[in-house]
């Protein structure tokens, strides 16, 4: 089984998440995509999150009706922070050793990946797909990344970028939107949408949300 793996806050989930998803499966073949809401990433420690429950939501909204997405709360229900190995490792015992599992992220995260948990390991675990806006400068992704994995194979072959031209939203800019009270609709699902104006997500207790 060739399974993508979709990690990341989704505070809110948008467009951007999807659209990479989506090429992602196309271009690499995959059966489905996993997506991953991170409970307390290791990076992120300082930064308020809506509550666990409202993104996990939003991502099952978000992915309704499309028979290749699923999402996973294994991260959520673990305790500590989230770091990237330990849900590669989980996702390989619940799906089987032999499957092949490639995470999506952005290339942006890529370039810390020398700063993660086991990252000498990382590259062995997964093939990383690096999501990017067209005409991201790839040279800085390829100098940031190692020699050689744990196993000695070249980080390079477990590397890919993929151009994603929606990578220009933003879930900073959609809950700055929603605060402020300025329209962000079309950035994310419609279901979504509701869901954050209807429980007033990012509202800061005001109208602003419901743009």
């Amino acid at each position: 089984m060739r399974l993508g793996v979709m990690g990341g806050t989704f505070d809110p989930i948008h467009i951007g998440h999807l659209v990479a998803a989506e090429e992602a499966r196309a271009q690499f073949e995959l059966e489905k995509v996993v997506f991953v809401p991170s409970a307390r990433p290791p990076h992120k420690t300082d930064a308020a999150h809506s509550h666990e429950a409202d993104r996990l939501r939003m991502v099952e909204l978000a992915i309704s009706g499309n028979r290749f997405f699923e999402v996973s709360d294994l991260e959520l229900v673990r305790s500590g922070l989230s770091y990237t190995i330990d849900t590669l490792r989980e996702l390989h015992r619940a799906y089987g050793a032999g499957t092949e599992l490639f995470f999506v992220t952005g290339a942006d995260a890529i370039m810390e990946i020398l700063t993660w948990k086991s990252s000498e390991n990382l590259l062995s675990e997964a093939v990383f797909i690096a999501a990017t806006r067209p005409g991201y400068p790839l040279e800085k992704l390829r100098q940031s990344l190692p020699e050689k994995n744990s196993e000695g194979t070249s980080a390079l072959s477990r590397v890919y970028s993929m151009e994603v031209p929606a990578l220009a939203i933003s879930s900073t800019d959609i809950r700055d939107r929603a605060a402020r009270g300025r329209p962000f609709r079309y950035l994310v699902t419609d279901a979504v949408w509701e869901y954050i104006v209807e429980n007033g997500l990012y509202s800061k207790g005001e109208a602003g949300g419901r743009a």
